[in-house]
């Protein structure tokens, strides 16, 4: 019982931590179609949390097409599909221990 209490606790926090990231790529996203300051904070905050990940997806796939990045999309993508399997799963075999 502990152990399946500790599995779903932490499949829960995992999909918490993916809801918050979708949000920040979605904020990061809607900040870049207009011409933000960079020396805001928010800004600064917004690009180091999201550049690692752009980087990663570029690094592997080319992500622009007419001037358009589509980076934040395929990690929205992978990032429901993380939260559709693998909370999931996880809270699957959290239910049958």
């Amino acid at each position: 019982m502990i152990v399946s209490t500790f599995i779903s606790a932490i499949a829960t926090i995992l999909h918490t931590v993916i809801n918050i990231y979708i949000w920040v790529i979605i904020a990061a996203a809607i900040v870049s179609w207009v011409r933000p300051d960079p020396y805001n904070q928010i800004v600064q905050l917004l690009y180091r949390v999201t550049e690692p990940a752009y980087a990663f997806v570029r690094r592997f796939i080319p992500t622009v097409f007419g001037g358009i990045d589509i980076a934040p999309i395929i990690i929205l993508l992978a990032l429901q599909f993380l939260d559709l399997f693998l909370v999931r799963l996880l809270l699957e075999f959290a239910s049958s221990i």
